[in-house]
């Protein structure tokens, strides 16, 4: 072995109790919550955009933030199709012990995601105005929506994907607090620079711009702090991104795809489904909009905690199974769910009688303000079901099981709710549109628990 691969094996011999042999509550724990931590903080910071710009009380301003938004997650899809499908490759092959496979897997993973976000961010600057009026902006909104995708996607979409990218490959080799302080900055900078230059810097008007500009700013400084880590792991880890292990990853491209590729297309499919949601919404005005825009948001609560829960459970289910530990990849996976159908308890809990203020926080605009109450209340029933299916999916990736993964993020977001979404305004209009995703992650988690029964008694069948 080369001496990089036994570099490698010795830091991972420094998390070997984590992966191993520390009690299962704890080892998700050590993970779970500093990927909790940082997806929330990284909410705060997406909220903090919607919070600055509804400060000017202008709808079309926050519906304009709103739709670019829908774009700027694509971004998160990118950084997933390397970032999830590295990370998740890399955990296997560590618990194989194959710690130079490991590095060019990273390398792989890091050129990559530089390669589809250069694509997606000149496509974006090529065809903006189709594009945005495809998601449904109005003549009211298109400028607003036009220069923030300027700023964060056409020159900041570099930034933003390998931030997160390189967040998911420490997090893969047991970096959860590395990893979590990196994106928490990104988000706490973000939150210290929206009202600088919205309301500082920036002259009257221009607050979506210089709320751009911030997002951008953070996210080039979390790269800055990303850069730092890898440069001084890099002797110790398979945290590499020297352009000469690049020739030896491309042969896990496969592999990297067949995990990354689920997750990538999950995260498309929710930002065509909240096209969708948009598009039928502005058929009933502009105002329906901004109010779904500001509960989406809002939503992210229970959402990234759904999300950080499953990435952080992510490396020990990987880990493990790779390593034929397959108790405890179960009693792991068990244990996630059981925490993830409590945190979706919670936020119910304080979503339903506190809608309007946690509304209000956002924009008094009367009218908003009550259609974003009543929206709120009914997208909240959908939690426990949405956190369910994110735990299964990722688990299904953490095993590198692609297909299952695939059909049950194309079930959640597209075939089944973007017809269901159609159906239901059609059916009983703008409410119709409303409690689609409550329908459809109840189907899907049916599917989910199903596909995980199959996976479960097949590795009965194998030695523990």
């Amino acid at each position: 072995m080369h001496s990089a691969g036994m570099g490698a094996l010795s830091a991972m011999n420094e998390n070997r109790e984590l992966f191993e042999s520390m009690p299962v509550p704890k080892a998700l724990a050590s993970l779970a919550i500093p990927t909790i931590i940082s997806q929330l903080i990284t909410m705060i910071y997406n909220l903090a955009d919607t919070f600055f710009i509804g400060r000017t009380n202008d709808p079309y301003k926050v519906a304009a933030a709103s739709l670019a938004f829908v774009l700027f997650n694509i971004l998160n899809a990118l950084a997933n199709l390397f970032g999830i499908g590295g990370g998740s490759l890399i955990s296997r092959l560590l618990g194989q012990k194959r710690g130079d496979d490991a590095r060019y897997v990273c390398a792989l993973s890091f050129y990559g995601t530089i390669a589809i976000t250069l694509l997606y961010s000149v496509g974006c600057w090529v065809f903006m105005e189709p594009l945005l009026g495809f998601i449904g902006a109005s003549p009211n909104t298109y400028d607003y929506a036009a220069s923030y995708t300027t700023w964060v996607i056409v020159f900041g979409g570099v930034p933003a994907t390998l931030s997160i990218s390189m967040a998911h490959l420490l997090r893969s080799e047991g970096y959860a607090k590395q990893s979590s302080f990196g994106l928490g900055m990104g988000g706490v900078i973000n939150m210290i620079l929206d009202p600088l230059f919205m309301f500082v810097i920036l002259e009257p008007g221009l607050e979506v711009t210089g709320a751009a500009l911030a997002t951008m700013l953070s996210n080039i400084i979390a790269l800055i702090y990303f850069a730092i880590q890898f440069f001084r792991l890099r002797k110790t880890t398979v945290l590499s991104v020297s352009p000469r292990y690049l020739p030896r990853g491309l042969r896990f491209t496969g592999q990297v795809l067949s995990v990354g590729l689920p997750s990538a297309i999950g995260t498309l499919l929710a930002s065509l489904s909240n096209i969708t949601i948009n598009n039928l919404a502005s058929g009933y005005g502009d105002i329906p909009v901004a109010a779904f825009g500001i509960v989406k948001k809002i939503d992210m609560l229970p959402m990234n905690i759904g999300m950080g829960l499953a990435q952080g459970m992510m490396p020990l289910v990987a880990y493990n199974y790779a390593s034929g530990d397959y108790k405890r990849m179960k009693d792991v996976a068990r244990c996630a769910r059981i925490a993830g159908i409590g945190c979706a308890a919670v936020s119910i809990a304080l979503f339903e009688p506190f809608a309007p203020y946690i509304v209000r926080l956002f924009i008094s605009e009367p009218e908003t303000l009550a259609l974003g109450t009543v929206f709120l209340r009914i997208c909240c029933l959908a939690t426990p079901v949405m956190i369910c299916n994110f735990l299964f999916s990722y688990t299904f990736q953490a095993m590198g099981k692609g297909a299952e993964s695939l059909l049950l993020t194309s079930c959640r977001q597209g075939l089944i709710n973007i017809p269901l979404l159609l159906l239901m305004n059609h059916l009983f209009g703008l409410f119709g549109v409303v409690w689609t995703q409550l329908l459809a992650d109840s189907i899907t988690v049916v599917i989910s628990f199903a596909l995980y029964r199959r996976v479960h008694r097949q590795l009965e069948a194998l030695p523990v």
